[in-house]
This record gives C-alpha cells, structure tokens and sequence, in this order.
C-alpha cells in the first residue's frame, strides 16, 4: 500500500489510466476505485518520469532489533539496485546495537541515518514498538473469512465478521508523511488503549493497521508481488517477486523465541 501517487489531479488521471490497462488475469482496480499494483499494469518509464519531475525527497524507516540486524546488508544492497533508483532516499534504520549496522556504499542523494532504540524481550513488543517510533503493505491471498483480523470485539482493532476488503501486512507501507503520522498515531495509540484493557491484538500492530485501513481507504494497494514469502512456491499471477520475505528460524532470531 503506497500512498505516493500525487494530489495533483491532472497526475493522479495518468497514474490511474497507467494501472487500469493490461492485465485480464488479475483484479487491477479495488471496489473503491484505486489502482492494485501487479507487473503489466502500468508502464514503469511514464510513472518514473513523473515522480521524477516531482523530485520527492523518500524516507523509508526500517526496524532491524536484536538479531535482525544481520538481514541490514542484504536489504540495503539490494535496495540500491532496485528501489527508487536515482532518487533522493534516506533510510532511518530503527536499532538496538548501531555497531552491527554495515556501511554500505550509497548511490548519490542516498543516506542513511541511525536512530536507537530500546531492546525488548518479546517480538510482539518489537513489532508494537514499531508504531510507536515511526515504520515500511501488499494483500495477501485470503478469502474474507479467513483473514486473520481481530474479531474480539474487546479490542481496539476488532472487525466485525461481515466486514473487510484486503489483508494487509505490516511488513511494507508508505506515503505521505502527514498521512503515515496519522496512521502510525493511530495504531499506537489503539495498541496503548488495549494493553489498558489486557489484551493485545492477535497480530499485534498489523491488527491495528487492518482496522485503520477498512475506515480509511488506501489511495493505492500493492499486490502480493510486492511481499512474497521465500517459504511459498511462487504462482503464476505473479510474474516479478519485488520484495522477497526471507527464509529464517524465528526461534532463532526472535528474542522470546518466536512464541
């Protein structure tokens, strides 16, 4: 889920036209009209050129606690290859032990910038505190019943059984910076508000983040290109893997032994 498409009428028409045409193998557009990103749903050298033109300045905040800082250098080289290439781009890296943090030869306008953070002895506490520091969603392939949403009406992320549109991760989001404050704000303090009550979210901030989400319609959906899991056999609606979910032992990496 991007929010990077532009306020400018004249620009949103061409990204939307751009998204629409294509494909007849996959839905492109949402019920509430906003272009769902696949491979052959646009033309990459058009959307390039105007963002270009546009010169964003692009942060993207990555959380790498614990363990996870040994995941920093395959992700930022391949970052450097592949995202927003000639582009002005900081990466904020979000971690508990800068010393494990690699240098990494940045292209021009590139940088990288360093924020500490607290350790924590639970991975839900990691993800949780994501939301409370700052963050970087896709759909991914469910039937409405079976999306993993909170459905205990005790909790701040409840969705009722007969509502719901996508299921989104946690793992890849972005947009406007006014508009990913009010988002993160928002999933915070509902987190905040459950943990008042003593309960927590089934999956935590992603949770809050599907609630957020069904009230306030993305402008733009990523499609599970955009996040797949190395674990699955890659299907043949997806003709480009963007972004790859390694393989790893989360007993191993995260700090309570991923229970």
């Amino acid at each position: 889920m991007l929010r990077q498409i532009s306020r400018n009428p004249i620009l949103v028409s061409l990204a939307f036209v751009l998204v629409i045409v294509g494909r007849t193998d996959v839905n492109s557009v949402t019920n509430w009209n906003a272009p769902l990103v696949w491979e052959g749903t646009f033309d990459p050298v058009v959307i390039d050129a105007i963002y270009k033109r546009m010169d964003p300045r692009i942060a993207v905040v990555v959380f790498a606690v614990g363990k996870y800082t040994r995941f920093v250098k395959g992700f930022l080289e391949s970052a450097e290859k592949y995202f927003f290439v000639d582009f002005r781009v900081t990466y904020y890296i979000f971690t508990d032990n800068e010393k494990d943090i690699p240098k990494i030869e940045l292209g021009k306008n590139r940088t990288i910038s360093l924020v500490t953070v607290p350790s924590a002895n639970r991975w839900q506490d990691v993800v949780l505190g994501r939301m409370k520091w700052a963050t970087i969603t896709i759909d991914k392939k469910f039937t409405r019943d079976r999306f993993p949403y909170e459905r205990r009406p005790e909790s701040k992320a409840y969705i009722p059984a007969d509502e719901g549109d996508y299921y989104y991760t946690a793992a890849v989001w972005g947009g406007y910076l006014e508009e990913m404050y009010k988002l993160v704000k928002y999933c915070y303090t509902q987190s905040e508000e459950d943990a008042k009550n003593n309960i927590e979210a089934v999956w935590q901030e992603e949770s809050h983040l599907n609630r957020y989400l069904l009230y306030n319609k993305p402008t733009k959906v990523l499609s599970s290109e955009y996040l797949w899991s190395d674990y699955d056999p890659v299907p043949e609606d997806i003709k480009v893997v963007r972004i790859s979910q390694l393989v790893k032992n989360y007993a191993e990496v995260r700090p309570n032994g991923g229970q």
